[in-house]
This record gives C-alpha cells, structure tokens and sequence, in this order.
C-alpha cells in the first residue's frame, strides 16, 4: 500500500511539472517579439536579358550580397526575348525584360510584354527624356553614337555634325555599320523626329554617295576599316571605342562630337521594364529601383564604358577623359516610334 501510494504520487508530481512547462513554453512563445519569428523567404527576381552576361552578373552579385534577394537571368537577343514573352503570357517566369537601345524597349511595350511602374525612386532617378511616356520602361545606362576620325589623316576642324557627312568633301572617305542594326536605325529616327523625312532621306542618300566601303558589320569593324587606311571618318557608340582605346591608349583614332551648335549629339539606353506577367513585381521593381540609385549606377555603366542615366551620377575617369558634350534631350522613345519609317527611308536611299 505504502509503494503504491509512493508510485501514485511520482507520476501526479511527473504529470504537474509536465503541465507547469508547457504552460511556461505557451507563454514564452507568446511572448516572443516579432524579430524571433519565422522571417518569410526571400523571392528569387527573373530577369530576360539581352545584355551580355559579364555585364549583368557582377550587378545581380552584388544586389544579392546587399539585400538576400536572388536573381536568376536569361540571356537571348532583345527579339527573340520579345517573342519569349508573348509565346509564355501569363505563364512566363520572367519579372523583368532587360534589353538595349529605346527601339527595342519601344518594341516590347508595343507588343504588349511589359506594365506600368508606379515608383518615385525611378521617376526621380531617371530624366523625363530617357523613360517611357507610359512609365513601362526606364534607362539604365546612356551610350552616345557618334564620329570617330583618323587622328592621321583628319583635323577636327573639318568636323561638324551627322548631316555634314553627307557633303562632298567626304566621297569615298566615310564607312558606315550596316542599316539593319538597330542603332543606325535609332539614329535615323530621331533625325526624322528633329529634321522631318524629306531632309534626313537627303542626308542619308549622302552618306550612302560617300561611302568608301560596303557597310560593316559592326562597329569595330568599321573602325578596323579607318585605322587601315579604307576610310576617314564612320559613326559607332562610345563604348566600341572605348574597348579599343583600353587594348591600345595610342590607338590613331579620337571621338568626335557632332551637332553641339544645334540639337546635340544623338544618344540611346540601356534600359528595363517590368514584365505583365510578373510573378514577383514587388521585388522586380526593388531590383529596378536599386539599379537606378547612385550606388549602383556608376558600376552598371562602368562595366561597359557608359553613361549612368541618373544625371546625379558622374561617369568613371576613363569615359569622363572624352570630354563634356551637349546631348540631344528628344526622348529616346522615338527611336522606336519612328523605327519603321527610318528603315523604310533607309532602304529607298540604298543603305543598307
């Protein structure tokens, strides 16, 4: 009787500390502040791209470093991206589409492929000039298209503007990269925007009567031609030179900036919109934002010899060294607007 009475009161006094426990767990759980709890996981951001992957990677590295959001990308050309997205719909992965040159944003907000973004940061980070009227794409970066010339066989003093190159003094002295690249593509639609069709079809028609060679495929190609000797002067974005001038400082060639007594020089964008289907908008347009700020703008167009399109932002040492220059302020958004009238007019003048 007296073991029983023993056993009986182990397992109450057992049974008791057991209830005074998880009375005490119940409240501490309670009472444990917001900090202690379960944080929600962080999203991954997915990004289309047509920018190369050198350029982008060390941008997503750091954004990841600083905030824990993860950014997986895909790379493709600014085209097929397009069609990537309009063939997904809402079934898309894609968050952001990140392409080059204003013709190609302007492409996907027609096609329907991007949204509105409602963000102060961007608005107050990127000029009227260099986003979309629709706020469905913003710049990132600003690259300026322009003359370069034979330091040994051309005084800057016969240089002018775009329209000048089509003078006589140029027979068989100018080289161009091909028509059917975007970038000459934008150029003739801001020209049309500033100068109307009739006059710039007359402009063109002269560059193609002053060509020395076929036109190039590509910029350093055409650059390739002026330091052999085929051609004086040809028109290329700063970065093309720039990479050369990094492989060689005493490279025979300078930039030339065109237009400063009157509209400026044309310049174009890098840029980016959020995607219609995003699944992660919130994030996508943090990412947005965060390319757009001071901190990260000077890397994002050091990376490739750029302009940052946030105009608090000055450009590295090495772009800074070309000089200060007058910028054309038409919005870029022309560029793509106007895009099939100027390969239209391209094509009638027999540039190709």
């Amino acid at each position: 009787m007296k073991t029983l009475s023993r056993t009986l009161l182990g397992s109450l006094f057992v049974a008791a500390a057991g209830l005074a426990l998880t009375a005490c767990s119940d409240s501490a759980e309670q009472a444990a502040p917001p900090s202690q709890a379960a944080e929600k996981p962080k999203p991954t951001v997915t990004v289309y791209s047509a920018r190369a992957e050198h350029l982008i990677q060390p941008m997503f590295d750091r954004y990841t470093e600083e905030t824990g959001v993860k950014v997986r990308y895909i790379t493709d050309s600014a085209g097929a991206l397009i069609q990537r997205l309009k063939a997904e719909g809402s079934n898309t992965p894609a968050d952001l589409l990140l392409t080059v040159d204003a013709g190609n944003l302007w492409q996907a907000e027609q096609a329907g492929v991007l949204q509105p973004i409602d963000s102060n940061v961007l608005e107050n980070n990127i000029p009227d000039h260099l986003q979309s009227a629709n706020n469905e794409w913003f710049a990132l970066s600003v690259r300026a298209r322009t003359i370069v010339y034979s330091t040994e066989r051309v005084d800057p003093s016969e240089l002018s503007t775009y329209e000048a190159l089509a003078d006589d003094q140029w027979e068989g002295r100018l080289c161009l990269r091909t028509a059917k690249k975007v970038y000459n593509q934008s150029l003739v639609a801001t020209m049309i925007n500033t100068l109307g069709e009739e006059k710039t079809e007359e402009i063109v028609s002269g560059w193609v009567e002053n060509l020395a060679t076929a036109p190039h495929s590509n910029d350093t190609s055409a650059m390739e031609a002026v330091l052999a000797g085929q051609c004086d002067v040809t028109l290329v974005n700063t970065y093309y030179f720039g990479r050369m001038q990094k492989e060689n400082p005493d490279i025979k060639l300078a930039l030339f900036w065109p237009n400063q007594g009157g509209r400026g020089v044309h310049i174009n964008v890098s840029g980016a919109g959020l995607a219609k289907h995003a699944k992660n908008p919130e994030a996508a347009v943090e990412l947005l934002e965060w390319l757009s700020s001071p901190e990260a703008q000077h890397q994002f167009a050091e990376l490739n010899q750029e302009y940052p399109a946030n105009s608090e932002v000055e450009p590295s040492d090495f772009v800074a060294a070309w000089g200060d220059f007058k910028a054309d302020s038409v919005n870029v958004e022309s560029a793509g607007r106007l895009q099939e009238e100027a390969i239209k007019l391209m094509d009638r003048a027999g540039y190709r």
